[in-house]
Parts: structure tokens; sequence; C-alpha cells
């Protein structure tokens, strides 16, 4: 675990983009396959929700992170898009972690 606290809305959009597209593959790739080759619609209405549920957190928290860390629009287009994309959070994540590291140079240093 690195020094930056959950508080830091770069590294929670992070974390939780990490998650969600983790819970993007299991629908893909998991529930869906269930679904339909085993007749188990329950593994789609399961994972489906929690997906869906990270999904609306990843949105809050990309909201927040551009208002606290003052991104430019088209950087948070950028982390929505990659969102709805499969490998799209794991692919922008170095990215991601830049720009945490720019939020911190940016912020003042309180003792």
């Amino acid at each position: 675990m690195d020094s930056r606290s959950i508080g830091h809305p770069v590294e929670l959009l992070r974390r939780i983009g990490l998650i969600e597209g983790v819970s993007f593959l299991l629908l893909m790739g998991v529930a869906m396959p269930l679904k339909y080759a085993a007749g188990m619609p329950m593994a789609v209405k399961v994972v489906g929700w929690a997906h869906g549920v990270l999904f609306v957190s990843l949105i809050v928290a990309l909201l927040w992170t551009m208002v606290a860390a003052r991104w430019p629009i088209g950087r948070g287009l950028l982390v929505f898009i990659a969102a709805l994309i499969p490998f799209g959070p794991f692919l922008i994540d170095s990215r991601i972690k830049r720009w945490a590291t720019e939020f911190d140079g940016a912020r003042p240093v309180v003792s």
C-alpha cells in the first residue's frame, strides 16, 4: 500500500476503476457464459448488479476527482471511455498513477 490515503481523489478513482474493471470482466467472461451455456441466469443478475453499483461508484468518483484535482474534461472523458471498454481500466491505470503524482505535487503540504 502506498503512502496516499484512500481520501486521495485520484487514488480512490484508480482503485474503484480497477475493481470495476474486474467486475466487467467477470460479467462478460464468467456470468454471461454461465447464463447462456449453462442456463444459470442468476449469475448475470448477481454479477451484473454488483457491476452496475461499481460503475455508478466509478462515475461519482470520476466527477469528484475532476472537481478536486481540477482535471480537464478530456482527461475525464478518457477515463470514462476506458471504463466502457473491456480491459480499459487496466490499460489506463499507469496514466492515472502519473496523474495521482501530479495531483500530489499541486497540493500544499499541511503539517
